[in-house]
């Protein structure tokens, strides 16, 4: 399979499941993957579908053992991986909706390391982009917006790990009626189950996103069924990190689990620029891009 196809991937278990389960993990356990499970990882990275904006970005499985696998390793905002050695790092090629992107497409391996009983950590805080950068020979048309761990979770959580997750009130999320709206966005969804494809939508409120602040807002068109993916800014996050956009990676997130559901439906359709016209929203908010069915 090319990158090119708009094919969607082929887990062993359903999207919903992998998603209910995935967890962010940043305690690991001295074993290390296999060979012939660091072989399938690579694999799968080399297979992963066309994201929704044609950008070019790659994946590649590094091996960062330092002298001593336990030391803990500073790389992200939310503070220390212990243990972990082999890293997924991701490249992008810099262009209008690279973020997007690249969030679809590093959830989209991230839900297959799940899928492969591994655990992973999203980094896109404050880790050594440039060391990280130059294992997997980062070109100058490129950024690495983001990494993560891999490897087998620790059977307990170190303390540092359960504060950060604490902290971060990682288990929480939006009542329905704050990201999903009717036609406009004067009606907000209390009910998920009201709509078709209630999966799908609770599958992109339980999407991971930077500090927890589920950055999305999704307007349906119930006669068409087209679903329009909005980003409502949190001050400041689009400056924080100079070479990647962490609120436009959480919104590829929240398009890659609805993609993966809906089509757990047999449901075809396909992500579109398709503003909607006569709709109001704040400054903070702004137009992603829509699915719709074919």
């Amino acid at each position: 399979m090319s990158r090119t196809e708009r094919s969607i991937m082929n887990y062993s278990r359903p999207a919903a499941e992998l998603i209910a389960i995935r967890s962010s993990h940043r305690t690991y356990s001295s074993r290390q993957p296999e060979e012939n499970l660091r072989t399938e990882i690579n694999r799968m990275l080399g297979i992963l579908p066309a994201p929704p904006f044609a950008c070019s970005a790659r994946f590649e499985l590094v091996d960062m053992a330092g002298a001593d696998d336990q030391t803990p390793r500073r790389l992200g905002t939310y503070g220390v991986i212990r243990g972990a050695r082999w890293f997924i790092v991701g490249a992008v090629r810099k262009a209008p909706r690279d973020m997007e992107d690249f969030g679809y497409l590093m959830e989209a391996a991230i839900l297959g390391m799940t899928d492969l009983g591994l655990g992973t950590c999203w980094l896109g805080g404050t880790f050594k982009r440039t060391d990280y950068g130059r294992r997997i020979n980062v070109r100058s048309d490129e950024t690495v917006p983001a990494i993560t761990p891999v490897g087998y979770p620790a059977e307990n959580r170190a303390i540092t790990d359960r504060l950060i997750r604490w902290s971060a009130g990682s288990n929480k999320r939006k009542a329905p009626e704050e990201l999903f709206f009717e036609n406009d966005f004067s009606h907000p969804v209390n009910d998920l189950n009201a709509l078709p494809w209630a999966d799908a939508f609770q599958a992109v409120r339980m999407a991971p996103s930077a500090s927890n602040l589920q950055p999305w807002r999704l307007l349906i068109e119930r006669k068409s069924g087209t679903v329009h993916f909005f980003l409502t800014r949190s001050r400041g996050y689009d400056r924080l990190i100079r070479a990647a956009d962490l609120q436009r990676i959480d919104m590829g997130i929240a398009m890659c689990h609805f993609e993966l559901c809906v089509r757990q439906y047999g449901k075809e359709g396909r992500w579109v620029d398709r503003f909607p016209p006569d709709v109001a929203f704040t400054d903070k908010t702004e137009y992603i891009a829509s699915w719709v069915m074919e």
